[in-house]
C-alpha cells in the first residue's frame, strides 16, 4: 500500500486516499478496534459528507444517525462509545473526512 499524506494531527490530505485498510490503520493509532457499529457509522460519514460536501455538527449528525441506522442510535452517547473523548473528530479522522470545522 503506498504512503497516505496525513496532516499533522493524523487527518488525510487526500479524500481519495481512504479505504477501509487505511480506516483500520488510523483507528488502531486511535486506540479503536472497528467493529460493525463503527463501521456504520463510518459510512454513514461518508455518505453524508458526499450528498453535502461536509461534514454536519455533532446534533445534526447524531440526529440522521437516529434516523437511518435506528432511534437505538441516534443518541450521542452511542457516539462516545464508539469514539471516545472527541466522537466527531476521531469518527471523521478514521471515516477519512476533513476534521469537522466545529471542532476545536
Amino acid at each position: 500500500m503506498p504512503e497516505i499524506l496525513k496532516d499533522n494531527e493524523g487527518y488525510l490530505k487526500n479524500l481519495a486516499d481512504w479505504s477501509e485498510q487505511a480506516a483500520e490503520e488510523i483507528a488502531a493509532a486511535e486506540g479503536i478496534t472497528l467493529t460493525d457499529e463503527h463501521w456504520e457509522v463510518i459510512h454513514l460519514l461518508r455518505d453524508v459528507h458526499q450528498e453535502f460536501q461536509h461534514t454536519p455538527i455533532t446534533r445534526v449528525f447524531v440526529k440522521l444517525m437516529g434516523e437511518r441506522l435506528g432511534k437505538d442510535k441516534g443518541r450521542s452517547i452511542y457516539l462516545l462509545k464508539l469514539f471516545p473523548e472527541t466522537p466527531m473528530r476521531k469518527s471523521c479522522k478514521i471515516a477519512g473526512l476533513p476534521k469537522p470545522t466545529n471542532c476545536m
